[in-house]
């Protein structure tokens, strides 16, 4: 993929949600919401701040991630749905 974020952004892929509840009740994609989990699949350099030295992100690529509901922009990028967000609508790593 020949896509960079710039500064403290971001670009994540969806982690697709189980279609079965914990007792085995299908959801319906009507029903489903999306997925609030994802996969960081590149990261920018950081923060530059206004004296001009980088704060590097504490995400790389690889992480999977928890974000906000209504955080981010959605792109098509190569066919694939992604999103770009900064790093301060994540909320955390997942371990």
């Amino acid at each position: 993929m020949g896509f960079r974020p710039l500064h403290d952004r971001v670009l994540v892929r969806r982690v697709e949600a189980d279609t079965k509840t914990a007792g085995g009740i299908i959801i319906p994609d009507s029903a489903q919401e999306k997925p609030q989990e994802g996969e960081v699949v590149a990261a920018g350099a950081g923060l530059k701040a206004d004296d001009g030295k980088v704060t590097p992100l504490d995400v790389k690529k690889g992480d999977r991630i928890l974000f906000g509901k209504w955080s981010g922009t959605e792109v098509k990028l190569d066919g694939e749905d992604l999103i770009i967000m900064k790093e301060s609508d994540i909320l955390g790593v997942v371990a």
